[in-house]
């Protein structure tokens, strides 16, 4: 298949090489030009502006935020005037469900498709081809797009017509990651001043009551304080609970574990931890209990 893809970060780095290795024809664009350089390395075609990765059909979007992918989407310039009609937008970045819901109407009132199709993994789960990707659109463009899917990730969780849910299930399972990380850096710190091996008390854990990968994930970086480099910046987690925040009050849903994790990243964020993997809100935890140490890198 021949698609365009924006956005050329870790993640989407990532994905557009295994688009590449699996055969499709990828016009890659970034706008940081260097990005580009290792996917023409490995095959892919360079697009120079938003409207050549816009010529196929499909173009896929890996973006930080709401601000880069408005920008991108609707932006002079962007793919709501390039695409042509017929064309689908993959939007696979984490953002708001305003956004999405907005998205999806503004290409549709030019013929356009809009598919949410966010994703559930660290870069290391990138590279390997293993995310698990959420997606949410009209059923003839969830079907065009999941050959792409399954270059990039090992299953696929359809979600039906409406495209903001993917962004809605994505933004509430980012909030459920982040609790199990204070979770267990609440947890790490009463071990850790007891006296007893965090290492350890992590191997045991995994191994019987909690064997799930994002305890077994985070809990070894946390036992071993290894926030950098970050696979998920902080502030990116941060964005995320301000985002499922939003989405409950618009919903009347009190959330008041969210609001915890958010003082937690404004904290983090305020000391200076901007570079640090977001596993590192487990350390004010420790912090609390007098443990203050460096992180490892």
């Amino acid at each position: 298949m021949n698609v365009g893809f924006i956005g050329l970060g870790h993640m989407g780095s990532a994905m557009a090489a295994n688009l590449v290795r699996a055969g499709h024809v990828v016009t890659v664009f970034n706008r940081s030009a260097d990005k580009r350089q290792p996917l023409l390395d490995l095959g892919a075609r360079e697009a120079t502006s938003i409207a050549d990765a816009c010529a196929s059909e499909l173009v896929i979007t890996m973006l930080a935020d709401d601000h880069a992918l408005r920008q991108v989407a609707l932006g002079e310039g962007g793919i709501l005037a390039q695409l042509h009609p017929g064309g689908t937008h993959i939007s696979m970045s984490t953002v708001s469900v305003e956004l999405t819901r907005h998205l999806a109407l503004a290409h549709e009132q030019v013929r356009q498709r809009l598919v949410a199709a966010p994703v559930f993994g660290r870069p290391e789960m990138a590279a390997a081809g293993k995310l698990f990707i959420i997606a949410a659109g009209a059923a003839d463009g969830l079907r065009a797009c999941q050959p792409l899917f399954d270059a990039m990730g090992q299953r696929t969780f359809p979600l039906g017509a409406e495209a903001a849910a993917a962004s809605l299930v994505k933004l509430t399972g980012n909030f459920m990651l982040a609790a199990t990380i204070e979770t267990l850096g609440e947890a790490l710190a009463l071990i850790d001043k007891a006296g007893i091996d965090p290492a350890g008390f992590v191997e045991l854990l995994t191994s019987t009551l909690f064997p799930a990968p994002a305890y077994r994930t985070y809990g070894s970086l946390i036992a071993e304080r290894r926030f950098q480099p970050a696979g998920f910046a902080a502030p990116l987690g941060h964005k995320d609970v301000r985002l499922l925040l939003a989405a409950s009050e618009a919903l009347h849903v009190p959330m008041p574990l969210a609001s915890l994790l958010n003082d937690r990243f404004h904290r983090l964020i305020a000391q200076g931890g901007e570079q640090l993997d977001w596993s590192a809100i487990s350390q004010l935890a420790a912090e609390d209990a007098g443990l203050r140490r460096e992180s490892s890198s």
